[in-house]
């Protein structure tokens, strides 16, 4: 078969398949789990996986799963993704009572589009014609919350980083894959488009402080005490202050909140807790602005004559879309979109664990549409299936035909035009050396 027999094969085959790609995704919707903690959903991927006749790995990375196809095939691997973890938001109407959690992001949507392409290549016959492999991974924890329970497993020596993709690519999952696609739902349909081949997006680095003060009476004894939390306000308004300091096109963004603010009003806070996240478009800029912040933790800690213990952890690292792949999806796109329609690129300044991966190898990260309402928020909700879920089956599933058919020269060219910001080895060597525990004292 030629390319277009292919690529006919499985867009007939998606539709056939949609009832079974929706129910997946609404199965996935109800049962929320947020990062290492997709036990239920990891199996559920995985059962699906195995019944399109995979063999499947699970707890790859505490959680996930990963099916492969064309398994011992020679040529390029390609591996498929989607995430697990859902976020937190407890005024959102269909939450986890319990728990808060929601798929507010949408990664109930990416794992059922991953299972698409599968069940689409494999039904279809189309797979046996590719020549090369295809994973399907199911990825834990891109979602940067709940960093003491993580802390707590890392402690415990069941992971090594807290996001999905970092701790896959600590483990080796990526070692023998060439190129990594996935898509990410967007509310772009409010400015008139329905998907973007691209995007950008920052790197970001976690920071936990502790402010340790001296406690005394607030209304009898303040002068004997050392106000932690006028520590923390004195930091963040030195953070504010920093802002003409960074450069536009960096994209900085700084942000906190403060967990833990004193115990009673009536004595002065002695332990405070202030949990900040600095991101920025560039790793010299990341680096940068972290510095800054760092100055202005130790400025407060002087300020005030008490102690800010620091912690810092690698986040997220900023997004390089591979642009051939972009091409290649755009051109599969038009198929079912208007070209005025379809974004060249969106800019963000969110922060994304495939960025990770975009250091050391190409990734396709589009962006397509049907959901509204802001993202990690009480209004976020599908407005449109088929364009949520079932035409980026098709459009992913095209673009693997292209990279994998006719002696994988979509593949090949993809690689020939790839040029690695750093080796995998040196991506990992990054993120230890952004690790740092800093004390700051009088």
């Amino acid at each position: 078969m030629d390319k277009e027999q292919m690529k006919q094969l499985v867009i007939q085959q998606i539709d056939r398949d949609r009832d079974a790609i929706l129910a997946l995704g609404k199965e996935i919707y109800q049962h929320p789990e947020t990062g290492y903690r997709e036990v239920r959903t990891t199996e559920t991927l995985a059962k699906a996986l195995e019944e399109l006749g995979l063999s499947v790995d699970r707890g790859i990375a505490y959680t996930g799963c990963r099916g492969y196809a064309n398994k011992g095939r020679p040529g390029p691997k390609i591996a498929v993704m989607g995430e697990l973890d859902s976020v937190v938001c407890r005024n959102h109407p269909d939450c986890d009572p319990t728990t808060g959690a929601i798929h507010a992001c949408g990664h109930n949507i990416q794992v059922s589009v991953m299972y698409g392409v599968a069940a689409a290549l494999l039904h279809s016959g189309v797979m046996e014609q590719l020549d090369g492999r295809v994973d399907f991974i199911a990825v834990p924890a891109e979602e940067y919350i709940e960093l003491d329970y993580r802390k707590s497993l890392r402690d415990e020596g069941k992971i090594r980083f807290y996001a999905g993709k970092a701790e896959l690519a600590y483990r080796g999952a990526y070692d023998d894959v060439d190129m990594c696609v996935m898509a990410h739902n967007f509310p772009i349909e409010a400015d008139g488009y329905k998907c973007a081949p691209m995007n950008t997006g920052n790197g970001f680095i976690g920071k936990k402080t502790h402010f340790l003060g001296k406690q005394s009476h607030a209304g009898a004894a303040p002068w004997d005490g050392v106000n932690a939390l006028n520590m923390a306000v004195i930091a963040i308004n030195s953070m504010h202050a920093q802002r003409e300091t960074f450069k536009d096109m960096d994209c900085v963004r700084i942000h906190q909140i403060i967990n833990r603010g004193g115990d009673i009003v009536n004595a002065v806070p002695d332990d405070v807790e202030l949990e900040t996240t600095v991101r920025a478009r560039n790793l010299t800029a990341l680096r940068d602005a972290n510095d800054k912040v760092n100055r202005c933790i130790r400025g407060a800690a002087i300020a005030m004559g008490g102690t800010a213990s620091v912690e810092d952890s690698p986040g997220q690292m900023p997004l390089a879309a591979d642009k051939t792949m972009a091409a290649i999806f755009k051109d599969n796109a038009v198929r079912f979109y208007p070209e005025d329609k379809i974004l060249p690129c969106m800019e963000s300044t969110a922060s994304f664990d495939i960025g990770d991966l975009s250091l050391f190898m190409p990734v396709l990260h589009c962006i397509t549409s049907g959901v509204e309402g802001g993202l990690h928020s009480k209004d976020y909700r599908v407005i449109d299936l088929d364009d949520a879920f079932i035409i980026p089956v098709k459009m992913l599933a095209c673009t693997v035909i292209d990279l994998l058919a006719d002696g994988a020269s979509g593949a090949a060219r993809v690689k020939e035009n790839f040029k690695p910001e750093m080796t995998k080895d040196a991506y990992i060597q990054l993120l230890m050396s952004l690790e740092q525990n800093i004390t700051y004292k009088d």
